[in-house]
Formats: C-alpha cells, structure tokens, sequence
C-alpha cells in the first residue's frame, strides 16, 4: 500500500508530465483576463483572478513570486507589482484554481504566457489563494483590451488620469469647483458623454478631487460652449454606486454607440459640479487671513503630518477615543473623510501607522455601506476586546488642490526638506519671492511651513540661516512677526504684521528657516500615575540646598531660615512616547549644562512645568523639571531601549517606551508652603515652549481637581488636554490658552 507522500509524489510527477506534453502541443499560451477582487482592499490590489473559458477562478500561491507579480500588475495596467501575499489574504475565491506553480521571468505581456502546471492543472485549495498589490501608477497610454469570448463580462478601464477642466471665467477661482470632467486614455484627453450620467458618479469624481459633495449644474451656458468646442468623446459607459472611492472602482465598459462625428446622442460632454468642505470653500480661502475653525464634530483626525490624514478617533459620552483596525476598509475610512469636509480616503491605514492614542477603544469591527452621514452611524462592535493601540486605525484623504504650496517654498537648505523660508507676495505692481523675518519664529511656525509644504511635521525651527547659500534670489523681508497656534492651513493665515513689516536685526542671516520630516515623536502623560502617587512631605531647608539653587523652590524660600521646612506636593510623572518618531532633545549633547550640584546635565532648559491654579486659572504656586535625565525607564514589549543617562549617555524617549520621574526625585514637586486651603487645579504642561516638534501638542497638558485643607491634599479627575469634548474641558479654566501660549 502506497504512503501518502508517495501519492503525492506521484501525482506531482504525472501532473508534471501532463503539463510538459500540453505545452509541446499547444505552443500559443491561452487568452486569459485578470482582475482584482476579495475583502479589504484598494482598487490596485485583491485577490488575483483569472478569466478563461467563461469561467472566473484563482490563483494559487505554490512558486509565486515579486516577478509574477510584477507580470499581472502590468497586465491590468500598473506600472508594476509592490508585494504579493500568500494563504488568500484577501479572502478565499470561488470556483476553478486556473494556475498553480507560476514561473515568471518578469518580462511576460501576460501570466499565460509563464511557465505553469498548465491552464486548470492544480492540487491546491482555495486557502492558497494569491494576491498581490500593485504600484498605484498607471502605465502611460495603456489601453484595456476586453476578448470577444468575454464580451458581457464588465472590467475595469483603465484610465491614465481624471480632471475637471474649468471654464475660462472659473479658472482663477481656489479651489476649482467646478468643469468639464475629461478622462486621459491612450495620451488624449477626452470628454464623457452625459447619457445615462447619473449624481452618484459626478459624487465620486467630487470626492476623488477631495469635495465632500456635488450639487446640480446649471447646463445652459455649458450647452452654448459646448458647440464651439471640439469634440472627442470617451467611448466607454460610467456607472457608479456612489460610495466608491475612486473613478476605477466603479462599473464601466459598455460601449456607447458614437456618431460618425464622433459625438453621443445628446451631443453634450458631463459637466461635474462639486461643493466643497467649509474649511476650502473660496469665500474662506481668499486671503488666508485667519485659520478657520469647525464646530466640533463627533469624529476627528490626529497625528497627521498631512492635511486630511492622521489617526480616526471618536467622542463617545464625552470622550474621545480610537477605532480599532479590524475590518477597516476604504468604505469606513472615507465616511470619515466625507464627514470631516474633505473627499474620498486615499488609504485606509491599519496598524497605527499614524501613531498610536490613549484611552479608551471606542469602536471595532466597522462595517460601512458607504452612504453614512458620519462614522457613527456605521455598524460597530462596541466590545474592542482584543484591540489594544498598536491596532488603530487611520485615513489619508484626498483635498482639493489649493495651491498652497505654490505660494511658498525652501531655500539654499542641503536638501528639498529644509532651507530658508521664502514667500511669493506681490510688491509695486510685481510678484516677488521674499524672506520672513525670525523674531519670534519658533516650532509652530515652522510647523505651519512644512505642513503648506506637504512636507510633513518640522523637526527644527532656524532663527539664523546665515550658513545656507546657494541661489538668494529672496533679499527683502516681506513679512514679519509670524505668530501661529499651530492649526492653520497656510502661513498666511497666521498672525503678522501685514504689509507694515517690522524686522529691528534685518533679514539676510537672520532669515527664519525650517527643516522638515515625516515622522515625529507624540508625549501623553499618565494621568493614573499622576493621581494614584500625589501625597504632601514637610522637608527642612537645609536638605534643599541643591533644589533651590536650581530654582525648584517658590520665591519665599530665598529669605528662610536653614532650619525652617518647606511644604512639597510631590507626584510621579510617566511620560510615553506614542509618536512614530524618537523624541530626543534639541540642543546637541557638546551644548548641555552640567550642574554640579546634582552631578548631571540639562539637556533641555525646561522639559515640563508644574502648577497651582485657582478654579478661575489665576497661578498661586508653580514649580519646573529641567530635562536632567530624557531616558527610557520601560518599554513596551518587543522594544528594545535606546537611551539611558548613566555615564553621561544619550538622551531620549524611544517610540513605544516611556521615561518616568519618580516622586523621591528632588524637583519632581510644587513648593506650596505659602498656600492657602482651598479648591485649586493642578496642571502639568510637557514640552511648554515646544522646543521640541511633535504631532501633537493638544496631548501635553493635564489638569486635575486637587483640594487642599491645610494638613492633606487630594487629587481627582484628572484629564489629558483634547481627551474630553469641549464642553467638558471648559470645566477647566484656561486649558487651552495655556497650552498654546509662550513661557
């Protein structure tokens, strides 16, 4: 009796044989169609499928690889492949397995014509299924070409690129709006015939071009232009749902019978009319002047380098949290963008590439049919067991083309992410590129530049700029005196002094410059460690001699007596870093202070500010933590930790640990010996003067309620700056004025 390895091998040498004396005789490989199909995916990837025979079946994944990939890719049209995955990632196919044991050189036109067992020849199931994800870029030119043995099957067409192309009189409008929608095949642009166009396809293209919406046309004066243009008509039908992301995932391809002239029945060319979010819609945008602030929605994005991308989180009883990965699709990711007054999403991210939240996981297992006013109107589970912030979800949403980042550019920096700031503004009568002046320029400021940019988060801000050469076409300060809360779109919108530009040091080296990257770190304290470790100790002077002569101690402590006691609200303090980058200190280790006295350096001047408030935000007692000692005291699991203080090492907090201050550290407190009993609130600000960049600065700062009564102090319902909806951080006077104000 034969062993099952011996059946097998057996059976894969007669399937060997069958497949060699089939390819001797049949030396044309088979006429074969492929698409993309399965759950979770984008419109350039999915489970790869093979039409034949009027069949559609699958792939198996048996000898697959990157240069089979690359062959199928550019058989539907992409530049080539990005990966391939095995064990039917995108979910198991139906029907037949047409090709198993794929051996592509790469150079192939189509996948029949690799080495294979032979067209439906396979011992695979269908948990072997392959996919593969494509680069998003079309091929230039490229045509899809339908067999005629598969003629009422309905394929994808591939399209180079989409526009809408404005009227004359709308051209100089910002954002544009609204045009004739013309598609790019085969190198020409043509126009699409309005038979059978329908609102939901004129609401894809809105979203692809980052329009939340569309809204009728009023075709007359379209019709009277119509006549005089050109006309070359795309020969292929559009039928869209309405909650595709994209053009390509809708249904085209049936042929529409052109007239010898090559114009359709109605002779009139689709016209696409979109309504634009309320933060890019022209009457706003014309000038720039103030960043526009929305109504606080139900949902929001966070730890974005981008416009319209960043971290999903959702208010829920008054608390924002997180959305779990599981089942995020494309669906899901672009209600989120649609609600938030952008277009379509991009990408549905999972793995919190974006950074990872704090709190609680509010929503998991998303289903959206796409139609949904806001995300919470979805289908969820409300049960994220299982989710932890590692599974986060994120978007990246398409946004209308503003121009923003013509308006500004780099200079002489030693590559296109960093140089001096120079800004095109209009001077007697001609437009010329200027400097801006750095009093006052910081962080924020720099972080306004690189997101106009599309440049990510700023990982410096330049007062002096004198080192950069290169071409200084830019010598007259043009504006001065830039002042920014961090949210604005464009530079412009931030305050300044107009066109009566102030500059006392001149321009030239003391140009403002910025560099900028795509990564950035993201500090959130613990505000369990903070509550659960607060407690009062009575310490004699003369054991704070080293404290006071680093200014821990409030300013009555100057004039006590050596035997005389200060009063200490001590606390721990745990500070992660949830970002995507490190966060390291800015002054390089040759420029740190050492202090003698606790035999240490300060790498940064002030790393973290501790406060008294009364209940009406007035300060009665404060206390500061210089950053003496940035290092990662744990981690979570898996990381390894790259920074430690001892024998003078480097600093830092690596992503996915966190640094925690002990409360028996000398000024890890707040000296309330001249305090009075009473209600005040507690608050704790890292980072205060952003010296250092990070995706998100609303997460810096805690305030909690701390009752007093001469003897013992109580803390409570301690809350992290942008966790709680606005109507319940009002509770805490001044939250976000002190967040953004400058020490």
């Amino acid at each position: 009796m034969l062993r099952p390895v011996a059946i097998h091998c057996v059976l894969s040498t007669l399937l060997s044989l069958w497949a060699l004396c089939n390819a001797q005789s049949d030396s044309s490989p088979p006429v074969i169609q492929l698409r993309l199909a399965g759950e979770k995916r984008k419109h350039y990837e999915g489970r790869l499928e093979v039409f034949y025979n009027g069949e559609w079946g699958t792939v198996c994944d048996d000898d697959f690889s990157i240069s089979a990939a690359h062959v199928a890719c550019r058989e539907l049209g992409f530049l080539d492949a990005q990966s391939w995955l095995p064990s039917a990632k995108y979910g198991k196919g139906e029907g037949r397995i047409w090709l198993d044991n794929l051996h592509c050189t790469g150079g192939e036109k189509s996948l029949a014509q690799c080495h294979s067992n032979g067209i439906g020849v396979s011992d695979c199931k269908h948990s072997e299924d392959v996919g593969v994800m494509c680069n998003q870029k079309r091929i230039p030119g490229f045509k899809f070409i339908r067999n005629k043995a598969n003629s009422e099957e309905t394929f994808p067409v591939q399209v180079e690129d989409v526009r809408l192309r404005a009227t004359y009189s709308q051209r100089k409008r910002v954002p544009i709006t609204e045009g004739y929608l013309e598609v790019k095949e085969g190198g020409k642009w043509r126009q699409i015939c309005n038979e059978d166009w329908t609102e939901q396809n004129s609401k894809v293209i809105c979203g692809m071009y980052g329009f939340p919406g569309e809204k009728r046309v009023n075709a007359r004066p379209y019709k009277l232009l119509a006549k005089r243009r050109k006309k070359n008509y795309w020969g292929s039908s559009v039928n869209c749902t309405g909650n595709e992301a994209d053009l390509s995932e809708c249904n085209m391809g049936r042929d529409i019978v052109l007239k010898g002239n090559s114009t359709c029945e109605k002779g009139m060319p689709v016209v696409v009319s979109c309504v634009p979010g309320r933060a890019f819609a022209p009457s706003v945008s014309a000038g720039y002047r103030k960043a526009y602030r929305v109504e606080q929605p139900l949902v929001r994005l966070r730890g974005g380098a981008l416009i319209g991308e960043g971290r999903v989180e959702v208010l829920k009883n008054g608390v924002w949290g997180t959305v779990c990965d599981d089942n995020w699709n494309i669906r899901a990711a672009t209600v989120v963008c649609r609600e938030l007054g952008f277009g379509s999403a991009k990408e549905a991210l999972t793995g919190a590439r974006l950074g990872q939240g704090s709190g609680s996981v509010h929503m998991n297992e998303v289903e959206c049919s796409g139609f949904e006013k806001s995300l919470t109107e979805c289908y969820f589970n409300r049960e994220a067991l299982g989710c932890n912030h590692e599974e986060d979800a994120a978007v990246r949403c398409n946004v209308p083309a503003m121009g923003f980042n013509s308006r500004l550019r780099l200079n002489g920096g030693r590559n296109p992410f960093e140089g001096r700031v120079e800004v095109l503004t209009e001077r007697n009568g001609s437009v010329v590129w200027g400097t801006v002046c750095s009093d006052s320029w910081g962080t924020m400021e720099a972080m306004v530049v690189c997101r106009q940019l599309g440049l990510g988060f700023a990982s410096n801000s330049f007062q002096e700029t004198w080192y950069w050469q290169g071409d200084v076409s830019a010598d007259a300060v043009v504006m001065s005196g830039v002042r920014c809360s961090g949210t604005e779109l464009t530079l412009d919108q931030c305050l300044h002094h107009g066109k009566h530009v102030l500059c006392p040091k001149g321009g030239g080296r003391f140009s403002a410059g910025v560099s900028c990257t795509q990564m950035a770190p993201d500090l959130v304290l613990s505000a369990q460690a903070v509550e659960q470790t607060t407690y009062l100790e009575d310490r004699p002077m003369y054991m704070l001699q080293c404290a006071h002569e680093e200014h821990c101690l409030s300013s009555s402590a100057d004039t006590a007596e050596p035997s005389s006691y200060r009063r200490l609200l001590r606390f721990s303090s745990q500070i992660h870093n949830n970002g995507q980058a490190d966060f390291r200190p800015r002054a390089a280790h040759h420029s740190w202070v050492w202090h003698e006295c606790h035999r240490h350096y300060h790498s940064m001047e002030v790393f973290t500010h501790y406060d008294l408030l009364t209940l009406n935000g007035t300060k009665v007692a404060e206390g500061h933590k210089a950053s003496f000692c940035l290092e990662d005291t744990h981690c979570d699991e898996g990381i390894q930790k790259r920074y430690e203080c001892a024998n003078f090492g480097a600093q830092g907090i690596t992503v996915g640990c966190w640094d925690t201050y002990r409360h028996d550290i000398d000024c890890q407190w707040i000296d309330i010996t001249d305090l009075k009993p009473g209600d005040y609130i507690f608050q704790i600000v890292i980072n205060p003067n952003f010296e250092v960049a990070e995706s998100d600065y609303t997460n810096n700062i805690m305030k909690c309620r701390s009752r007093y009564d001469g003897q013992r102090i109580w803390t409570y319902n301690c809350i992290i700056g942008g966790s709680r909806s606005s109507e319940t951080e009002e509770m805490f006077p001044g939250l976000h004025d002190n967040q953004l104000s400058r020490r």
